[in-house]
């Protein structure tokens, strides 16, 4: 049974910086892709950014704040997240990928307020 976790949200005020993680266990395939998603009460699921290999991908609205990255060997992504706005509070989610699978973290709450 795969299981991904994530830690590392909290409360932080405007302009601060948190850094997310996400850890897969129970297999022992690589994950293929590995992705960060956040989600806001009454709104869909989206996607924050995703990395396939060493290649990452960012939504818009995290561009060039939001950095992603990944220890492979040890299924472990990472989203550093800097001048972070009150917009981006949500409860953000990691998701892994193998083919056709994948599996989702029960998410961890990033609150940006002063």
């Amino acid at each position: 049974q795969v299981q991904l976790v994530e830690s590392g949200g909290g409360l932080v005020q405007p302009g601060g910086t948190l850094r997310l993680s996400c850890t897969a266990s129970g297999t022992r395939f690589r994950l293929t892709a590995m992705s960060w998603h956040r989600q806001t009460p009454g709104k869909e699921r989206e996607l924050v950014a995703g990395i396939i290999g060493q290649r990452p991908r960012y939504s818009e609205s995290v561009a060039g704040r939001f950095t992603i990255s990944r220890e492979t060997s040890k299924n472990t992504v990472y989203l550093q997240m800097n001048a972070l706005k009150p917009e981006d509070t949500a409860v953000y989610y990691c998701r892994g990928v193998v083919g056709t699978n994948d599996w989702w973290g029960p998410g961890t709450q990033v609150t940006v307020s002063s």
